[in-house]
Order: C-alpha cells, then structure tokens, then sequence
C-alpha cells in the first residue's frame, strides 16, 4: 500500500552523549542526513563492550558502516528494512574481524532508524539499547532487549520494574561482534507524523526513566533542550555510578 504523502513538515533533532562515571567512552551515536535526498536520515547509536579500546572500537565499526551504507543508499529503489539488516550483518562481520587484533574481544549493541522523506520510519536493533517512538508526550512502541532479564519478563518471572535492579541486568542474549548471528529484529513503525519523535538510547539512558518521563521530556521541550535535560537527570539519578550514556532524538514538526 502506498502512503499517503504527509504535510509540509521540518525534521528537528539533536544528538548526545556522555562518558559517565566510566574511565573510558564506549558509545558511539550519529545522525546521518542524505546527501542527495531531503528529508531523509538514518540515526545509529552503538553502545559497545570489551576491555580498554575494544568496546570502542567496536562502536566505532558500527557507525562507519552505517555511513558507507547510507551513502549507497537510494530512498527512491532501495528497501529500508534491508539496508538496516545490512546494517546489522555487515557491522557484526567487521566487529569480528576487529577481534583479531584487539586486546579484548570486542562487542557492540546497535539501535537504528531510518526515515524516509514521507515519514515512513523502519528500525534496527541488537542488545539493550532501544528505539522509542512516541506521539506527544505518549509512548506507542518501543525496541524489545536482547537481555536475559528481558527473557525473564517474557516468561513472567520478572516485572519491568524488578528487572531494572536485577544483578544481572546487563547480560544480553544477543549483540554484534560474538560467534553466534546477532539478532535480526527489523521493525516497520509506518508513516510517523506531525509531532512524533523517535529516541533511540543506550542503557546508560533509559534505564533512569520510565517511559511517561521520557514521553514528557522530548514532549514538552526542543530535541537540544531534552537531550540535555535527560542526560542532566541521568546523571543525577546514577549517584556516581553510571555507565556512558548516548541518545539520538528526532521530531516531526509542522511547517507554520
């Protein structure tokens, strides 16, 4: 079915990102506008593991492999939901070959979303960073963890809120970069409108609100004022312990 075309719309957005209470910055985001395309992004955060430089450079593989393949891609023939599989496969590969040489086996988790310029939005991810869609101040969808708590509250032996201070809340089941395939979770959002945002975050983020606060945040304030907001409030809740945190924020808004 071919989506209707939207009203005349701006894409405003903003990037952070924060070390946190770690000695080393291991996250990676960025977001990607086409170079011969209007109105088309892809946003790529990458939350990545493994020793001293091994965690970054695997966060570091995945955004270069998101900007070679971005600039290949062709909005007008070339399937989204594909070029982020390619995303997720080709980032893996290179990750593993990373491994060679690095000191430490180096991982990564990968949260991603493209935008078309008719709003229609696919999205990417492997590991316990998230994508966040949200109209106004109220969440419709989010990514699901690869993560063993996330298991845990599949099978209702955990609820969300018990999972946030469970021991073992950071092992995941699946990422980039180990022997087994990651994860292929693709999603089709559709067509997002006017006042919409996306948020894709590492753990470092989200794990400090529920989903209300962050609706309200990137609601109530521009994409550059809720970035800081959230790292602000992050950091405030971590109380000295907290990981490197990134988030990439994208809203439709109207013409006037």
């Amino acid at each position: 079915m071919t989506a209707t075309a939207p009203q005349a719309h701006r894409l405003v957005a903003a990037t952070a990102l924060h070390r946190g209470d770690r000695a080393y910055q291991q996250d990676q985001v960025e977001i990607l506008t086409h170079d011969r395309v209007s109105g088309c992004l892809l946003a790529v955060l990458a939350d990545g593991m493994g020793g001293k430089s091994g965690g970054r450079k695997a966060s570091d593989q995945v955004v270069l492999t998101a900007r070679q393949l971005f600039e290949r891609y062709v909005p007008s023939k070339d399937d989204p939901a594909e070029t982020l599989k390619q995303l997720v496969m080709e980032s893996h590969l290179m990750i593993k070959l990373t491994a060679i040489t690095a000191e430490e086996e180096p991982h990564s988790t990968v949260a991603a979303f493209l935008l078309s310029p008719n709003l229609d939005c696919c999205v990417a991810h492997a590991g316990d960073s998230r994508v966040y869609h949200f109209r106004g101040a109220e969440m419709v969808s989010r990514t699901i963890d690869h993560s063993y708590v996330q298991r845990l509250i599949d099978e209702g032996k955990l609820s969300e809120e018990q999972a946030n201070s469970h021991p073992q809340g950071n092992l995941l089941t699946g990422c980039l970069g180990t022997q087994s395939d990651p994860p292929i979770a693709i999603g089709h959002l559709g067509q997002v409108a006017i006042g919409d945002s996306l948020l894709a975050c590492s753990d470092g983020l989200w794990h400090y609100f529920t989903p209300r606060e962050l609706g309200a945040i990137v609601q109530g304030l521009t994409p550059r004022e809720a970035s800081e907001m959230l790292v602000t409030k992050a950091r405030q809740r971590a109380r000295g312990g907290g990981d490197n945190l990134s988030l990439a924020l994208v809203r439709v808004e109207a013409l006037t």
